[in-house]
């Protein structure tokens, strides 16, 4: 029965004739945020080291201005987006894993309904039960 389902499912995805998702923008996009995250942290060093080599507080404000607050930026927005892109990948496969799962349960259900047949206590079906009580008008 499973199979059926299978394949009815791709006949009819087959007829949509539908570009199937890639994913490659979404790929791109973790490994942007990945990038963003070493790209800030270098940042940040730099940054830390510059400002404690300056001499002035002015020199310092500007170090801490260039470089340690884009850095810190950089690691706030691809932290940000590093979790987003990673809970929508185990979300997905989370819920995909989740419909299969009910739909072998219902596969499971239908199968085992269709093999018992309910029946009333004198072995007659029930549709026959219900066709000698009445009585004609």
């Amino acid at each position: 029965m499973n199979d059926e389902r299978i394949a009815q499912f791709n006949d009819e995805a087959a007829q949509l004739s539908l570009r199937g998702g890639r994913g490659d923008t979404e790929r791109l996009l973790l490994m942007l945020a990945v990038l963003g995250l070493v790209l800030g942290v270098v940042l940040v060093v730099v940054g830390g080291v510059v400002v404690s080599g300056a001499a002035t507080t002015v020199d310092q404000n500007a170090a801490l201005a260039t470089s340690t607050f884009i850095g810190l930026a950089l690691v706030l927005a691809g932290g940000a987006l590093f979790v987003r892109y990673s809970l929508a990948r185990f979300l997905r496969f989370w819920l995909v894993r989740l419909v299969h799962e009910q739909r072998t349960e219902t596969d499971r259900i239908i199968a085992a309904l269709g093999a018992t047949q309910p029946t009333n206590p004198t072995g007659a079906s029930d549709q026959q039960a219900a066709g000698s009580s009445q009585t004609p008008a």
